[in-house]
């Protein structure tokens, strides 16, 4: 397998408040994490960092996982440990009241990829198509799943950040799990809505398809955000399915 990670602080935001990164286990398998803080001053940055930490200590020390059952049961288990640490740090420190942040926590099994999810960052697949495999869980994508507004008034919509799900803002959490697979050549990419918010799903389809090394197409689709604003920080891993593999970072 092919990845690579890269994490970008924009040219607005004073503070890059994602983090993330590809991990190993003992047995050299890989797991890949996506946290966009949020919370006010630098508490977004302490939630997001809190999760990547936790997931990268725990992921190093286990031992192979062999069957989807096994990657659902242990992503879930995380994320509920993940969410108390954040809300407990919350609790425990005033200037952090109410922070979290969006996860995306992939554990990858040959032609298998297990995803365990809660906020706004994204998942895409591309094969033929390109395929958004998340399903946010914002205020607006809520509309449109109920049909009150449409999905291009919701790009444009002055509450689309709102979330309704997040880790760590609450004590408890419902993070949505579940396992997919994927084939030769197929690509999967994790993004936070800095590059979502600003990239169509069209370019990034015709960027993503590009026959070049993942390290480029990952930093065009960088540049490109960057290009159309950049107001936000910026987070993706990239990864394909081959039998060779390719990159390998953290942030």
């Amino acid at each position: 397998m092919k990845q690579y990670f890269l994490t970008d602080q924009g040219k607005v935001r004073e503070q890059n408040e994602d983090a993330g990164g590809l991990f190993k286990n003992k047995a050299r398998q890989t797991l890949s994490v996506i946290a966009d803080g949020m919370g006010g001053h630098k508490a977004g940055d302490i939630a997001s960092k809190i999760v990547r930490n936790f997931f990268l200590d725990q992921w190093r020390e286990n031992e192979k996982i062999t069957t989807i059952e096994q990657a659902e049961e242990w992503l879930v288990n995380r994320m509920h440990l993940a969410n108390q640490k954040v809300y407990q740090y919350a609790e425990k420190n005033a200037d952090c009241k109410g922070m979290g942040t969006t996860v995306i926590a992939t554990i990858f099994l040959d032609d298998q990829i297990t995803i365990a999810h809660i906020g706004d960052s994204r998942c895409y697949l591309l094969n033929q198509h390109l395929e958004q495999i998340t399903e946010d869980h914002s205020l607006v994508n809520a509309l449109v799943r109920t049909g009150e507004i449409s999905k291009k008034e919701a790009d444009v919509h002055p509450r689309k950040n709102v979330l309704i799900k997040a880790l760590g803002t609450d004590e408890s959490i419902d993070p949505d799990v579940f396992t997919i697979k994927w084939g030769l050549g197929d690509r999967l990419l994790i993004c936070t809505d800095g590059l979502s918010d600003k990239v169509s799903d069209l370019e990034l389809k015709e960027r993503l398809a590009k026959n070049k090394p993942l390290q480029e197409i990952a930093e065009d689709l960088v540049n490109r955000a960057n290009e159309l604003g950049g107001e936000d920080n910026i987070t993706l891993a990239l990864l394909e399915y081959s039998t060779s593999e390719e990159g390998d970072s953290s942030c």
